[in-house]
């Protein structure tokens, strides 16, 4: 009996443990990295002022707030990334930054007429 709940025990752990780590991978996967920044603040060397998200997400600040992916955040500012926002599964380089391999829905097909 005892065997048994132990067995049922490390089964527990392991299953947590995946859940966890699936968990993990999901949510660095899922968004890129972004930070909130001043618009108006370049500073060669520097880069943009990171600023509070609230400034990215409502209309009534005074600072020209935007999404700043990426980059590298250094004592209050941030360089080297976009404001564009990298689409998901973007991994190759290209126009495309992915395989397309045509298909339906994919938009590059001929149309007879």
């Amino acid at each position: 009996m005892a065997d048994t709940r132990r067995q049922l025990r490390s089964g527990t752990v392991v299953l947590g443990g995946v859940g966890l780590l699936a968990a993990a991978l999901t949510a660095c996967s899922s968004d890129p990295d972004k930070r909130c920044v001043d618009r108006d603040s370049y500073t060669l060397g520097k880069g943009y002022k990171v600023v509070s998200d609230k400034n990215c997400t409502s209309t009534k600040t005074s600072v020209n707030g935007g999404w700043y992916y990426g980059g590298k955040k250094k004592g209050g500012f941030v360089n080297g990334g976009s404001f564009t926002k990298p689409r998901k599964g973007s991994g190759g380089s290209g126009s495309h930054g992915g395989v397309d391999r045509g298909g339906f829905g994919s938009g590059h097909g001929k149309s007879g007429g």
